[in-house]
């Protein structure tokens, strides 16, 4: 028997009680966020997916009434069939997993547009492991498994070859709750937030497509080669959050929506080539690092339909948080630039939904771009001096503010030398160009300067004042008398800076035409 607890430990203990509920439920929004995207991408993927299995069916419709390939195709075409109304089944069940758990979370709709209470963790809870029916979540799993095992039964060459490979996981995921080792249903829905749940089960739909579609893929291969053409294709990137911890792990999920082998996707993750999976997907683990802003560059490339080679490139971004204090970060350097939307990432033991950021001198303005993200502008060179608060702790942060370097003025390519005559004749002015800088898309517009012809075709110097960029009027009638043996000077350069204002370059651009 207990020994009776004083009243005051009674209160403590029911205070911590209430501490832990607060603490569970507060769900940063980056994370809401990153699931929001992850389910987009996923719904996306499974629209593309859909549409390419519905095209294997009219393709062996086709077979079917080919007398050439007829005999095979009644035998595998009712499977392939089978295969889709097994999959539409489940797929229609798991959605209406989705819209009863929506409506647990108070759904409304309002302009055609979805509204819930995407963070509010008890409501998962009820809905899969308590309420009216307590076994939503064992009962999901014991639909999934007899899918796998219906279609297996379908042919044996399936159960050998296709059941092995197929993406629709049913193994319990890792948890470090004792209750969800051994519960599926629990592991994957106890405390979970509304938004997470949906993504999880589009998951297990996208699953479902990519299942279906393997399926279908064999019995075509079992008829014949199949031809098909896929007018649509998606090649996509996302990470399992875009706020982490330090030591948490980053999960990236990156692949081709309408997958076929034919084209023969490669994916990689800052350069390093990753295999991909049965389904077309690639995945890339690593544990969060350093604090601040992070991102992993992704490459994709995959042939289209009409045999062209297709590369997309994206930047996963994600911020590592802190336990305590505040991170701020000017993510590619140490100082701001005068007239730019300078970066800045700041992040924080309260979360980057707290962080707020403002000025305390200099001339600058600040505005917020995303969680976590603001874009500093400034307008006077010297420092600036930012005040940053993320309801835990307050930080001030002095940085310089510095001017962009000048640009090269260069025609042709050349900023001054030897260049053939006939060339320099075809050039249509004088470009600014800024090189080796750590923003890029960072553009200088020339606005004037002089251009001087001597030498061959000139008995005495001659030059010509161009307002603009290009050579036009009087400059346009000097360039046609160049000829080898001319040397042409172009000075006196004046180019506009980003943000407004004007510059004169210390640069003299000298060609001696051949």
């Amino acid at each position: 028997m207990s020994l009776p607890k004083e009243p005051r430990q009674k209160m403590i203990n029911i205070m911590y009680l209430v501490l832990t509920a607060l603490l569970a439920l507060n769900v940063s929004s980056e994370i809401l966020n990153a699931f929001k995207t992850i389910e987009e991408s996923l719904t996306n993927a499974n629209v593309i997916i859909q549409k390419k299995n519905t095209d294997i069916i009219k393709s062996l419709q086709n077979k079917l009434e080919d007398p050439k390939t007829a005999e095979k195709a009644a035998i595998w075409s009712p499977k392939a069939a089978e295969a889709q109304k097994l999959s539409d089944e489940i797929y229609a069940y798991v959605e209406s997993l989705k819209v009863g758990l929506k409506k647990e979370a108070g759904l409304t709709i309002k302009d055609g547009v979805e509204h819930y209470n995407d963070h509010d963790l008890s409501s998962t809870t009820r809905y899969f492991l308590k309420g009216a029916n307590p076994n939503r979540g064992a009962e999901l799993l014991t639909r999934l498994s007899e899918y796998k095992n219906k279609l297996a039964a379908l042919d044996p060459g399936i159960a050998k070859e296709i059941i092995p490979t197929l993406p629709l996981d049913l193994t319990i995921p890792k948890t470090s709750s004792i209750a969800g080792k051994n519960d599926w249903g629990y592991a994957y829905f106890n405390m979970t937030p509304p938004i997470a749940a949906v993504t999880i089960l589009t998951k297990f739909q996208n699953d479902i497509r990519n299942s279906e579609s393997q399926v279908m893929e064999y019995c075509h291969k079992e008829i014949g080669e199949v031809e098909l053409v896929y007018d649509q294709f998606n090649a996509f990137a996302s990470s399992n959050s875009q706020y982490l911890m330090s030591g948490e792990e980053l999960v990236i999920t990156a692949g081709v929506g309408a997958f076929s082998s034919a084209a023969k996707p490669t994916i990689s993750i800052d350069g390093a080539v990753l295999p991909i999976g049965p389904d077309g997907t690639a995945s890339f683990k690593s544990v969060a690092g350093s604090p601040g802003l992070n991102s992993k560059r992704v490459r994709i490339s995959f042939l289209k339909p009409n045999g062209e080679t297709a590369v997309v490139e994206k930047d996963v971004k994600y911020t590592v948080g802190t336990p305590t204090g505040l991170v701020v970060s000017t993510d590619k350097t140490r100082v701001f630039y005068k007239g730019l939307e300078n970066p800045l990432s700041v992040t924080g033991g309260g979360g980057a939904e707290k962080v707020n950021v403002s000025v305390e001198s200099g001339a600058a303005t600040v505005r917020k771009v995303g969680p976590g993200q603001y874009a500093v502008n400034c307008t006077q060179l010297g420092s600036v001096i930012l005040n940053v608060n993320d309801g835990k702790s307050t930080s001030k942060v002095t940085i310089p503010v510095k001017r962009i370097p000048d640009p090269i003025a260069i025609v042709g390519g050349s900023a001054g030398g030897n260049m053939s005559a006939s060339v320099f004749r075809a050039q249509q002015g004088v470009i600014a160009d800024l090189r080796d800088f750590v923003y890029d898309g960072i553009k200088f517009n020339v606005v004037s300067f002089y251009v001087i012809c001597t030498g061959k075709g000139f008995d005495e110097p001659d030059f010509e004042e161009v307002n603009g960029a290009k050579f036009s009027g009087g400059a346009s009638a000097l360039i046609k008398r160049c000829q080898p043996g001319t040397t042409v000077t172009i000075g006196e350069i004046k180019v506009s800076e980003p943000g407004g204002g004007t510059r004169k370059l210390d640069q003299t651009i000298t060609f001696i035409l051949q």
